[in-house]
């Protein structure tokens, strides 16, 4: 074969190659499965290596089996990414037989395997709208919140409120495979069933459990029953931010957090996280002590479930504050200009200039560790952030023709932006919101650790891992779940930020 024949064979191959690659990446299961297979052999290696004691020479049966249990799927996944990507080159699509498979990788949930799961639900269904997603993602959220709560049975006692939690939750679950099945007969892609109007209501009264994906699912079939089948603007963001598996994935452990802090009041004892027991103290990981007990017998675990309420309380609050002051200063600075901007960006220049935690900490200590102080010294550190930015989104949206037209009108100037300007420069606001959120629950639960954060007394995750860091040679586990548990809301919210942004930027639409 000569030097040309084989450069025009190697292109060929590369042609190939690219359209396959192509092809299979418009197949959003396709990914999901082998995202599935991944995440689901590295867990199982995790979990595989605490199996052995090495110091005591012993094996424990719980993790062997929690670990084989997540390396079937890992294996059932891999070969059904096989299959998939097999009938989609050869035939350009699967077939009904490997969509039927994808309800074994469902009942995986069950073991917080979320991305089986999931991956369960994408291959099932071949047309699926954005309701059948969230649908997907709602019941993944209440049987993760079911799962996660029945680890209390193996406790002596279980809280008051156990049983109709539960019986709650599970109503939820049946309520949402419903919807879902009914997404699959009465909406599309664009238009959605005058009757699925009361379920979209009921959808919204259920988000009281904080299950978003509910929330964001009734709003969608209000939204598109009422414009007729015309495209909704916010409808097509959540579209494209399906799209990108690792942002679903962070949204999903923030609702997922969300809901086990409101649900927890019924299905968790309280007690068990702040009320000594030294008969238990410092007890290793078991079914009854999942993260083991701390120094006063103390369940880690609970510790972590309430602790999450206080973070996401103190990470909300303190990004909303400085949203609302900053987002104002930054809009009337933006807007009108010439001297009032300059005094205003001037004292925020002055704020900017103080790193935030440092501010937090001279705010905590003179007026004294609590969380409302924490929140207010937060919030404070933030608001020349948002403000920067709000000034630089309403510059550039005050030069828009809508903005001329409303002023060629005799609109007022506040009106102006209040009605057309501030609601057209959120976008930044809300992507930089959502990084703001993880960076605020890091320095709660870091100021926390200094002892200059929420009380000693409340189980917070900064408090729950400072008490872990005295015991770090002898029970390391002590710190590490609370280590864990804050870097995966932080990525969380960072990979949601990075998703959102792209939802948000028209150039990738």
């Amino acid at each position: 074969m000569s030097q040309e024949d084989k450069k025009k064979s190697d292109e060929k191959n590369l042609y190939i190659q690219m359209e396959n690659r192509r092809r299979l990446n418009a197949f959003p299961a396709y990914k999901t499965i082998n995202l599935a297979s991944g995440a689901s052999m590295i867990i199982f290696l995790l979990i595989l290596y605490n199996v052995f004691d090495f110091k005591k020479g012993t094996v424990s049966m719980a993790f062997l089996a929690l670990s084989l249990a997540y390396l079937v799927p890992a294996v059932l996944a891999f070969a059904l990414g096989k299959t998939i990507k097999k009938e989609i080159l050869q035939n350009g699509d699967t077939s009904f037989l490997t969509r039927l498979m994808g309800f074994t990788l469902i009942p995986f949930i069950l073991i917080f395997n979320v991305f089986a799961a999931i991956a369960g639900f994408m291959l099932v269904q071949k047309e699926k709208t954005a309701e059948y997603t969230l649908g997907a993602w709602s019941v993944l959220t209440s049987i993760s919140i079911m799962a996660i709560s029945m680890i209390n049975l193996f406790k002596p006692f279980v809280a008051q409120n156990f049983v109709p939690g539960m019986v709650v939750l599970s109503g939820l679950v049946i309520f949402y495979f419903v919807v879902i099945i009914l997404t699959t007969h009465w909406v599309s892609e664009k238009t959605v069933d005058k009757r699925m109007l009361p379920v979209a209501v009921l959808l919204i009264l259920s988000s009281i459990t904080g299950n978003l994906f509910a929330l964001i699912m009734g709003l969608i079939i209000i939204s598109k029953i009422r414009n007729h089948g015309k495209p909704v603007e916010w409808v097509d963001i959540i579209r494209r931010l399906f799209r990108n598996n690792m942002s679903m994935l962070g949204l999903f452990v923030i609702v997922f957090l969300l809901s086990v802090s409101i649900c927890s009041f019924m299905t968790f004892d309280y007690n068990v996280a702040i009320v000594n027991n030294l008969k238990v103290r410092l007890q290793a990981p078991s079914l009854v002590y999942p993260f083991g007990t701390d120094e006063f017998g103390r369940c880690v675990f609970t510790r972590i479930i309430y602790g999450a309420r206080i973070s996401l309380i103190v990470g909300f609050l303190s990004t909303i504050i400085p949203i609302i002051a900053g987002g104002l200063l930054g809009a009337i600075s933006g807007y009108y200009g010439n001297r009032l901007d300059n005094i205003i960006m001037r004292v925020l220049d002055i704020l900017y200039a103080v790193p935030g935690i440092l501010l937090a900490i001279a705010i905590v200590a003179a007026f004294g560790a609590n969380t409302v102080n924490l929140i207010i010294a937060l919030s404070i550190g933030s608001v020349p952030i948002y403000a920067r930015t709000m000034r630089a989104s309403v510059m550039s949206v005050s030069n828009y023709e809508f903005v001329e037209a409303a002023k060629a009108c005799g609109q007022k100037n506040y009106l102006i932006v209040l009605k057309h300007i501030i609601p057209n420069s959120m976008s930044p606001i809300i992507v930089r919101a959502t990084l703001g959120i993880g960076s605020a629950v890091l320095s709660t639960s870091g100021l926390s650790f200094l002892g200059l954060g929420v009380e000693p007394h409340i189980p917070e995750w900064g408090n729950v891992l400072k008490t872990g860091s005295n015991y770090l040679e002898m029970y390391p586990f002590l710190a590490i779940y609370p280590g864990l548990a804050i870097v995966l809301i932080v990525l969380a919210f960072n990979y949601f930020g990075d998703g959102l942004r792209d939802a948000l930027d028209p150039k990738l639409k």
